[in-house]
């Protein structure tokens, strides 16, 4: 365009913008690249506002911080969604006093929803979400679990990870609600299924980092001890942890008075020369547990599809992502013993290990290695 403008001489440009429709901004942008000889970037990435987060680094984690604590699951797995009973303006307002945030600085109300929409918060506390029951210490318990998680969040060489096991998942041409693109066709009604698959996960809530682990047996206390071991020498060369912090709910195989669970930590504290702290979540609040964000991924990532067979539930697994990472996932074959128990005898040596919260024993345990406590 310049190149013609220069031929047609004086008055080139204007008779280019009447007769050719030219832009006079892009031909005398033509002519500066004519005369440095390079082409000129448009810079249109420059262009608008930068997002709040380019202003204040901190302000997404600061947020996660403040609505991760009050944040729960669909119980039903029906959506993805987090539910908080926080509003924008409380968050905003606890930026300010918690955080150190300047009214001036912050962005308003309108952005901070849309930051959180785009975290996968909904600001709204549903009925069909409510616990079924609350016993006289649900508050004192969660004010203690989320101090601790706060500590292990912020402290250096401690590793916080939340831990469960999903419900056993039947593999056949069975439906799991919802629609599929390629329109498979299940059963009209189910029945009685040759191969069942119970998957246990761990999720690392700092980083988002997650496990599957899918077993054909009973998820025991010693499968899931298994699996820490495998994990731990991992962690400790990512992480260079001394502490591990477990987010459990307090199930039947990982609860705080169950014997053989007791047992297997304390020998893992002591063959890892890691101090091990549990923090389970009161009865029947299960879905603060944030590992149960994974489930609900999982249970609307493979809705509509046939689960027909271990390696479909395995490759379904394998391809879904939270905060868009992508799973390990692996099949475990061994079959575990279930049942296994420590006698009385036994158990008051491992409870001598065991530092107990008072006030709430079931809820708080703290494992030292031996050689610590010594």
């Amino acid at each position: 365009m310049a190149s013609v403008v220069d031929l047609l001489g004086y008055g080139g440009q204007r008779f280019a913008e009447q007769l050719l429709g030219w832009n006079r901004c892009t031909i005398r942008k033509g002519k500066n690249e004519l005369e440095q000889g390079h082409p000129i970037k448009d810079r249109y990435h420059d262009r608008g506002r930068y997002r709040a987060e380019q202003h204040l680094p901190e302000l997404l984690d600061d947020i996660r911080a403040i609505v991760e604590p009050s944040s729960q699951t669909d119980p039903t797995f029906r959506s993805v969604r987090i539910y908080s009973p926080l509003s924008a303006g409380e968050i905003r307002q606890r930026l300010i006093r918690q955080f150190g945030y300047k009214d001036s600085e912050l962005p308003c109300n309108r952005t901070l929803r849309n930051k959180l929409n785009e975290m996968g918060c909904r600001l709204r506390k549903v009925r069909k979400c409510r616990p079924l029951k609350k016993i006289p210490e649900t508050d004192a318990i969660f004010d203690e679990v989320h101090f601790i998680n706060k500590f292990a969040d912020m402290e250096k060489g401690v590793l916080r990870i939340s831990l469960d096991t999903k419900a056993t998942v039947k593999i056949g041409p069975f439906s799991r609600g919802g629609y599929n693109r390629q329109g498979a066709e299940a059963y009209d009604h189910d029945f009685h299924s040759d191969i069942t698959l119970t998957p246990f996960g761990i999720l690392l809530p700092a980083t988002g980092d997650s496990h599957f682990w899918f077993s054909q047996s009973k998820v025991t206390a010693d499968f899931m001890v298994d699996r820490l071991i495998e994990m731990i020498p991992k962690w400790k060369e990512r992480f260079r942890i001394h502490t591990l912090v477990i987010n459990a709910d307090n199930g039947p195989e990982s609860s705080g008075r169950r014997t053989q669970w007791l047992k297997r930590l304390v020998e893992l504290a002591d063959a890892q020369q890691l101090t091990i702290r549990l923090a389970y979540y009161p009865p029947y609040h299960s879905k603060y547990n944030p590992v149960e964000r994974l489930w609900g991924i999982l249970e609307n990532h493979w809705r509509g599809e046939i689960v027909d067979t271990v390696n479909k539930a395995l490759g379904l697994a394998r391809s879904m992502t939270y905060r868009g990472i992508r799973p390990t996932v692996r099949k475990i074959g061994r079959v575990y013993k279930t049942g296994i128990s420590q006698s009385k005898k036994t158990m008051k040596q491992i409870e001598t290990r065991l530092v107990r919260k008072p006030g709430l024993e079931k809820w708080f345990i703290t494992i030292v290695p031996q050689a610590q406590s010594g």
